[in-house]
């Protein structure tokens, strides 16, 4: 087998081991994690990432910043920036992500546009993946991701978003595909306080994941979180704490064998 052809297939590999951790994949925010590890709903700068429909749901431009530490590996760590300008023609989203350690790590960086017409909000993204291995080299694609959400009702909000759809192999010399990923999920406001959530993951090479969780805001400065997964099973909560146009996310979840996760993200709103 020629190196290059080695490469691309051990990358393979890794990319299936290392599912819901890299840029791809994962969700990201702390605020997401806290819910479940869902991304659909509850829009904001991280939507750039999570559904580049909702993004234009957001209220002001901001900008996020986020760290993700797992089972304790400094190799499964990821760093992540999005940014959101929004102006009376949509919301421009853009942001960069990094997943790994020296050896072995993937990034992606892109940029993503998102509009609001009546009842509906849809929005596009387009994005470069890049995965290295320290010692053959690097590879990556240009993938497209698209997302919407619809009102149902003055309380009822119906999400989806599709990662990959043009389904963008690691790289050209590999013929291993990218995950493409489909979420459909449903956001209901029993009371303005209250966010109840319940997602439907689907990777096509995958089983079904169904996810649930809820945010309840006790003061206008504080919010909490839970969430849970099936497939494997996880268990999530969170909490936030909001200064003026500065808020501060926490995240924790735990995966058993294999330990637990800390989520944490920083963001900063501007504008009317």
């Amino acid at each position: 087998m020629k190196a290059g052809g080695f490469l691309f297939f051990f990358l393979g590999i890794l990319f299936s081991a290392f599912s819901q951790t890299d840029p791809l994949t994962q969700v990201h925010g702390a605020q997401n994690q806290g819910i479940g590890n869902q991304r659909v709903h509850l829009p904001s700068t991280w939507s750039y990432f999570n559904n580049i429909g909702a993004l234009d749901r957001i209220n002001k431009s901001g900008i996020s910043v986020g760290y993700d530490h797992r089972f304790g590996l400094q190799e499964l760590t990821t760093w992540s920036l999005a940014a959101a300008i929004k102006n009376r023609n949509g919301t421009f989203g853009f942001g960069i992500s990094r997943f790994g350690g020296k050896l072995f790590n993937q990034q992606a960086i892109g940029i993503g546009y998102s509009h609001t017409l009546g009842i509906n909000s849809i929005g596009l993204k387009m994005e470069y993946f890049q995965t290295q291995l320290e010692g053959f080299g690097s590879g990556g694609s240009l993938l497209f991701s698209l997302g919407g959400i619809t009102e149902l009702g003055p309380k009822v909000f119906l999400g989806a978003n599709i990662s990959n759809i043009n389904g963008a192999k690691i790289s050209k010399e590999s013929n291993s595909r990218l995950p493409t990923l489909v979420q459909l999920g449903l956001h209901y406001l029993p009371i303005e306080s209250l966010s109840l959530l319940v997602e439907l993951e689907k990777d096509i090479q995958k089983a079904p994941q169904l996810k649930a969780g809820l945010e309840y805001r006790l003061q206008k400065w504080l919010s909490l979180r839970c969430g849970i997964n099936s497939q494997p099973s996880r268990f999530f909560a969170g909490f936030s704490i909001q200064k003026g146009n500065l808020r501060l996310d926490y995240a924790y979840s735990q995966l058993a064998p294999l330990g637990s996760t800390n989520h944490l993200s920083l963001n900063y709103q501007w504008g009317d």
